[in-house]
């Protein structure tokens, strides 16, 4: 293919993203992929030095800080014909208009919950062995916990609630399979069938809830899901039980979490919260029993490189009129991030 005849793209995101997404052999491939100028990443539809570039695209490769995508965007770019997302969802910055004009959107969301996954397996793993706490009174006694210290300790048998089979909770569904935890699932979209297939019990959540040591969180953030972990959900997570969220802050109560946190009465390991970041004078960044981390699990450093592959992958399909791998629908995004 001649390069007169590949598409026209253009970047839209905060420009310190793109070396870390793109590095120079990914780059080579976009620019054997479309006709695309990577010194120009546009942060303004309406800015005047991205008009022409804008005029001409049939595909923006966007990212974290890319503007919205909304009628008056569309009427800058007149014959953008995909949209090809370097992140996760796409809920917040797609505009009814892409749909109804029946642009190809797409993202690494897949992608992006790998890591995620990998973090959410770490904690699980570390949980069952008590290890925070342990750490932390380690660190304050300096001696060697007693045989009687361990016998509530271990990841034999401890039964691990998902809540969410979301891309995430799937991929932290297949990494339990080779270990000896007993796993539970709560989604209403999942039938039995369905777990069994993930290697999980479908449950009810006050049910998952009530007999899970450690549960751990991987629902979207829709109004559905708001609070679902209210105070009284909380309460049903048994003495001594671990959360851990990696998905939003919103699915909790922030304030009943605190109390139970505070308590003592559970432990918590949060890569997100509500708000977030906390305040300063919050009690979660002292508690002995909360193992708090500033929403690392998604991609970060040389992870980010994944998410420009996928986009990379989907470029060269639609340079090729083939269907995109990764295609996000409208109706999709209900009941997913």
């Amino acid at each position: 293919m001649s390069t007169s005849a590949l598409p026209r793209a253009v970047f839209a995101m905060n420009p310190v993203h793109l070396p870390e997404l793109f590095p120079a052999h990914l780059m080579a491939r976009l620019g054997g992929l479309a006709q695309i100028d990577d010194t120009l990443v546009v942060r303004d539809f309406a800015d005047r030095a991205a008009a022409t570039a804008l005029a001409e695209a049939e595909v923006l490769i966007t990212g974290w800080g890319c503007p919205r995508i909304d009628a008056s965007a569309l009427e800058a770019a007149p014959r953008l014909r995909a949209v090809l997302h370097a992140g996760g969802s796409v809920r917040d910055w797609i505009d009814d208009v892409v749909w109804a004009r029946g642009i190809a959107v797409s993202s690494a969301v897949q992608a992006n919950a790998l890591p995620v996954a990998e973090y959410t397996l770490a904690a699980l793993l570390l949980a069952g062995k008590d290890a925070f706490g342990v750490r932390e009174r380690f660190r304050a006694e300096r001696t060697y916990p007693t045989a009687a210290d361990h016998t509530a300790v271990g990841n034999l048998g401890r039964r691990v609630g998902v809540v969410g089979a979301s891309r995430v909770g799937r991929r932290v569904l297949e990494l339990l399979r080779p270990f000896d935890f007993s796993v539970a699932l709560y989604d209403p979209y999942v039938t039995d069938a369905e777990a069994t297939a993930l290697g999980a019990e479908r449950l009810p959540l006050d049910a998952l809830l009530t007999t899970s040591d450690i549960v751990t969180l991987h629902a979207p953030d829709t109004p559905e899901t708001y609070r679902m972990l209210d105070r009284a959900r909380l309460a049903l997570i048994p003495d001594g039980g671990v959360l851990v969220n990696t998905s939003r802050g919103a699915l909790i109560d922030p304030v009943a979490l605190t109390d139970e946190l505070v308590g003592g009465r559970l432990g918590a390991v949060l890569d997100v919260t509500e708000p977030e970041p906390l305040p300063a004078d919050s009690p979660l960044y002292r508690l002995p029993n909360v193992f708090l981390t500033p929403h690392i699990a998604g991609s970060l450093g040389n992870e980010l490189e994944r998410l420009g592959r996928t986009v990379a992958d989907e470029l060269a399909l639609f340079a090729t009129d083939t269907p995109l791998a990764h295609a996000v629908r409208k109706a999709d995004l209900a009941n997913s991030a």
